[in-house]
């Protein structure tokens, strides 16, 4: 064997786990050239770890980028608010021309409903009180659309704020949260003012007033819409004390703490409450 074959044989034995390394490199190397140059393969190997970052990022924007975005605007707001007010300015006239005119369509209905009636007793009535009243039937009748009426009508735990029972015109609140939310208010003005024996009367909201009547321990909420005056409000207590006097004070577990005296008769269910509150207050006019 002369010298070139046995420096052979020499470097198969050395440098047999590198040649195999160097191999393991190349096909790797091979691979990842086959990948890059086939798209599809790069997006099935790269989009889940892109969709995985983006998620991270849409979850993460509210704590990340929200206070930054809310105060940029502020400051933009208050730096530049003749502008604001020009790019707001065509979508709240349109939204407030659009109000009026769904109001005026309401009240004009109103109105051709009432001349339609204008023959019956309620028609004929306002017409005498016209002539001998030096007041024009339009005035009278727009007296009338704008009085008083019960909307909803609220009876409540004074301790606990549960609600015992409703009656509504049209369902547009959630009762539970509201009575809960009237007896804190109730109860805050009242501890605020710390004047005992006396009760929170009246609540305003927007076009709505809501009338509070305390008993023992319950009290009866009134939302009235339209111009609620001093005549109003007599009658509206009028109603309420009536209610109360042929139905509260006819069933004891709705007039007395149940701590304080021993009630032997059933609970007044719900059911029953609302068909008494909707008898009472459903046909009444203030």
């Amino acid at each position: 064997m002369n010298q070139p074959d046995k420096l052979e044989i020499l470097k198969d034995i050395l440098f047999t786990d590198d040649r195999a390394y160097a191999e393991k490199i190349a096909k790797r190397i091979e691979i990842l050239e086959q990948n890059i140059e086939d798209s599809e393969r790069l997006s099935a190997q790269v989009n889940p770890i892109v969709n995985k970052e983006l998620k991270e990022f849409v979850e993460n924007i509210p704590h990340t980028l929200g206070p930054t975005i809310t105060e940029t605007l502020k400051e933009e707001i208050k730096n530049h608010k003749d502008e604001v007010v020009d790019a707001l300015y065509p979508v709240l006239g349109k939204m407030i021309k659009k109000y009026v005119a769904q109001e005026m369509k309401m009240l004009s209905e109103s109105i051709n409903n009432q001349l339609s009636k204008r023959f019956s007793a309620k028609g004929m009535s306002r017409r005498f009180r016209s002539w001998f009243g030096n007041v024009s039937e339009e005035e009278l009748l727009l007296s009338e659309i704008s009085s008083a009426k019960i909307e909803q009508v609220l009876l409540i735990e004074k301790d606990s704020g549960i609600l015992k029972g409703s009656f509504s015109k049209r369902k547009t609140i959630d009762e539970d949260m509201i009575s809960g939310m009237l007896t804190a208010i109730k109860s805050f003005v009242e501890d605020a003012f710390n004047q005992k024996n006396q009760n929170l009367e009246l609540i305003e909201y927007e076009l709505y007033q809501i009338h509070l009547q305390s008993f023992v321990t319950h009290y009866i909420a009134v939302v009235i819409s339209g111009n609620y005056d001093l005549k109003s409000k007599n009658k509206v207590q009028d109603i309420i004390f009536n209610f109360y006097n042929s139905f509260m004070a006819m069933n004891l577990d709705l007039v007395f703490a149940s701590s304080s005296i021993e009630i032997s008769a059933e609970p007044v269910t719900r059911k029953k409450i609302e068909k008494e509150l909707s008898k009472s207050f459903g046909n009444e006019q203030i």
